[in-house]
């Protein structure tokens, strides 16, 4: 865009002169230049920023990979004086200062956000990137102003004032360069390399050790949360629809070592009645660490080849023993096919998600390929010193021959993809920043590692004939704009600890307001060492129990553990016992509220909702309630305040655990919760009514975690099922709390494909009218095939608990058709 000096404009504005955009082809007003730095703003919509600033002529060529959104032409006008232009569109004012420096403001002159200082410039010299600039802002904030974002930080910190953070990706790290405002509005930096975040009393900074230019982007709709997050969608790419057996309850472990062991632990759960609607293969599936991400099956003891001298260089070191032993006593598998393990898991009503990964062992036809085209990092990576390198997902080849053997699975019938190390696991050595993929530096691009390759899995997977399945990647990075791409991430692989567990929650509610709605964790973390690996321990069988619970109430609840330790419900004991029957409760309650986590979903993918809400997103003028690091809403109905620390046991001078109550089933140790204020709240277990606004102490036996039930919610309650799709939702709970008007959209679609992107799926959406005491079901919207022509509404106040109420205040005959009861 051709520049114009800030005098010619000055005078333009001191003429009184108005720009309008629907006069003129521009999508944001000229460029300017102010002591050598050109400053270019562009319009992604109303309330949707680009800034760019650069120093030298001409806008440099950019690339970015979480911004799929074009410009708009928008509506704005221009106005000015002898020291300052004013650009306004029907969202937000934009002042640019004398010194180039930009204010965003509100339209009845509120201060969001000010530029503090003008952009730094160091030019690179002496390495692969020279050219290239050190780039950094500052803007300033308000002294007491909250921030929140980042990604997920792997520490307790909720408020991300006054702390420095590396924008740089590791195991346990995804750091995502945005933050969002109490105030309501967002900021991008949008730059894939390098970076960090510091704010101090100087303020709030971005830099980036390579760029072309400052690039960020400043967002704001209507002053909400749920408004900015619409914001980051629509420059991202909005939310995709994950299936319905998604939300159910997942059993992963490092790692089931044959199929048969895997089938054993199906047939276990469905046994003991334990709901389950998914079940994970993690890796050496392939075999031997040479033969690393094969994407084929073959370790011996997946194709009945267990003593066949032909396949013995693929057994894993672990199982050569074993596989002698067998073979010498001619034990025969019961499934003898990677084909025959797919179809028995679908058989039990039951889905599977295999692990892939980023990078390829020697012997691989991958490695050979992208070794070819140079599409191998020559990283050190895990498992080291066995040859195995990274591949390079910023290459579309390489992409492509990723999915080209990834199809193999994916013929196979596989439902998901674990899509293993995405930062990916780097050994970080001298010159390794300095090494050029496709795109670039190392140093340039690699915080965009994980959104890429998952973005290639995503886009091939949908370009497939006849895909009849929802794209699913668990990934362990991420990047701004994952949620587009049929990807979740988790937290990595991190311990069995207390600590750990009180890190998780700020970090997977920064993650999420980054505008990416499915996240979770291993459930009882990865690593167990602290417990000696032993699930019979007193002290881990508290921490698990307490993460069980808090798994029902994130947006996926996956249990997951490493060798040795196995984490399988029954290891920690058997029917009866009190770890036992608070998991499996956690899990059932889990499934009774698949109706309304699949309406969040839903909400999710087309309306921009959030499902994991931090407390600024509902209460943002609580400044108690925001700053709050351990609790959140689950949907726009549950306050959820996990149990983060041991009540009913303790551990000896070897960490060995012990029992400190003689019945731990009848004690109940006290919590302290915080209601935000604003809101009458209905304690989901016992439907005491308590005003917000106050810290109460709350009884926690073993079998319950803090759930509070916001006046005014309206939540729909299934069936108990062992698996998602047991039951058909004809007769759901309407559990409706008085207090306040109210109002919940039942979201319902097939449950798998993506009919519901050409509108086929259906709403039905609840108004509680609190003065009334009238509930109205309105029209239902939509349809798709296989939808329920006719049902019951099974509609209770003050209900508690779990189970299903033993009266109902009204039942209710169902057709789509506008209904009123009186309550």
């Amino acid at each position: 865009m051709k520049t114009r000096s800030i005098a010619i404009l000055l005078l333009s504005f001191v003429a009184c002169m108005t720009i309008w955009a629907d006069e003129k082809p521009y999508t944001a007003p000229p460029a300017y230049t102010v002591n050598g730095v050109t400053t270019s703003i562009q319009f992604y919509g109303a309330g949707i920023v680009r800034v760019t600033k650069y120093p030298q002529d001409e806008v440099p060529l950019k690339k970015s990979y979480s911004v799929i959104a074009e410009p708009e032409t928008v509506q704005w006008k221009q106005t000015g004086g002898n020291s300052l232009s004013i650009t306004t569109t029907e969202k937000l004012q934009i002042l640019i200062n004398s010194e180039g420096l930009l204010t965003f403001k509100t339209l009845d002159g509120r201060t969001l956000l000010c530029e503090k200082t003008a952009p730094v410039f160091t030019m690179r010299t002496g390495d692969a990137d020279e050219g290239s600039y050190r780039v950094a802002q500052t803007w300033s904030l308000d002294a007491e102003e909250a921030v929140f974002g980042l990604g997920q930080l792997h520490d307790k910190q909720m408020n991300q004032r006054n702390r420095k953070a590396e924008m740089w990706n590791h195991n346990t790290y995804i750091s995502i360069p945005y933050f969002t405002s109490e105030k309501g509005y967002g900021v991008y930096w949008d730059n894939a390399g390098r970076s960090l975040y510091e704010d101090n009393a100087d303020g709030l900074t971005f830099s980036s050790e390579v760029a072309k230019c400052v690039d960020y982007y400043f967002m704001y709709d209507d002053g909400s949360q749920d408004g900015v997050v619409t914001c980051i969608r629509h420059l991202t790419g909005s939310a995709t629809m994950f299936p319905l057996w998604a939300m159910g309850h997942w059993q992963c472990r490092e790692r089931y070592k044959t199929s048969d062991e895997l089938a054993a632990v199906l047939d276990k759960y469905r046994d003991l009645g334990i709901p389950l609607d998914a079940i994970v293969q993690d890796w050496q599936y392939w075999g031997c660490d040479s033969n690393w991400n094969a994407m084929k099956f073959q370790n011996p003891y997946y194709i009945n080849k267990v003593g066949d001298p032909q396949w013995e260089k693929y057994l894993p070191d672990d199982l050569k023993q074993l596989a002698k032993e067998q073979a010498e006593a001619n034990v025969q598998p019961r499934l003898k096919s990677p084909e025959e393990m797919v179809d028995y898991v679908h058989g039990k009503n039951a889905h599977l998600m295999i692990s892939i990964w980023a990078s390829f062992g020697p012997w691989t036809e991958q490695y050979t390929r992208l070794k070819a085209i140079n599409a191998l990092l020559p990283f050190d990576t895990w498992p080291r010193n066995k040859g195995v390198m990274p591949y390079d997902p910023f290459n579309p080849e390489a992409r492509n021959i990723y999915w080209e053997y990834l199809t193999n699975l994916y013929n196979m019938g596989f439902d998901a993809w674990w899509t293993d190390s995405t930062e990916p696991d780097h050994f970080e050595k001298p010159g390794d920043d300095d090494y050029m993929t496709h795109d670039g530096s190392w140093r340039s691009v690699k915080n965009a590692y994980a959104l890429m390759t998952n973005r290639g899995i995503y886009e091939h997977q949908r370009a497939m004939p006849g895909n009849s399945k929802r794209s699913l990647q668990m990934t362990r990075s991420g990047g701004f704009g994952l949620q587009h791409y049929g990807a979740f991430s988790w937290s990595g692989d991190i311990s069995a600890t207390w600590d750990e567990f009180r890190n998780q929650i700020p970090s997977g509610l920064n993650y999420s307001i980054c505008g990416i709605p499915f996240w979770n964790t291993d459930i009882g973390g990865f690593f167990y060492w602290d417990y000696h690996n032993n699930p019979k321990d007193p002290a881990l069988q508290e921490l698990q129990t307490r993460w069980m619970q808090w798994g029902t109430f994130m947006p996926l609840m996956r249990n997951h553990c490493s060798s040795p330790m196995v984490s399988e419900l029954y290891e920690f004991g058997g029917e009866g016992s009190w770890a036992y029957d608070a998991m499996k409760r956690a899990i059932e309650l889990r499934y009774r509220l698949l109706p309304y986590i699949y309406s969040l979903a839903g909400n999710a993918a087309l309306h921009d909702g959030t499902i994991m809400r931090p407390l600024v997103m509902d209460f943002p003028t609580d400044k108690k309630a925001i700053n709050l690091n351990d609790e959140y809403m689950f949907g726009q109905a549950l306050l959820v305040k996990p149990v983060t620390k041991p009540l009913y046991t303790a551990r000896d001078n070897d960490k060995k655990g012990f029992e400190l109550f003689q019945n731990i089933r009848e004690a109940a140790e006290p919590i302290e919760i915080y209601l935000p204020e604003g809101a009458q709240w209905h304690d989901f277990w016992s439907g005491e009514v308590v005003e917000g606004g106050q810290t109460i102490s709350r009884p926690c036996p073993i079998d319950r975690m803090p759930v509070y039930v916001r006046a005014g919610s309206i939540l729909p309650m299934g069936p108990f099922v062992k698996y998602s799709g047991e039951k058909a939702w004809d007769a759901l709970e309407i559990r409706i709390y008085k207090g306040a008007d109210g109002a919940f959209t039942l979201y319902e679609d097939s449950g798998d494909g993506y009919d519901y992107e050409n509108g086929e799926y259906s709403e039905i959406t609840f108004h509680w009218n609190d003065k009334a005491g009238t509930l109205t079901i309105d029209d239902r919207k939509g349809q798709f095939a296989g939808m329920l022509a006719s049902r019951t509404f099974n509609i209770v106040i003050g209900a508690t608990g779990d189970e299903v109420p033993v009266k109902f205040n009204k039942s209710v005959k169902y057709n789509g058709k506008r209904k009123v009861i009186r309550l």
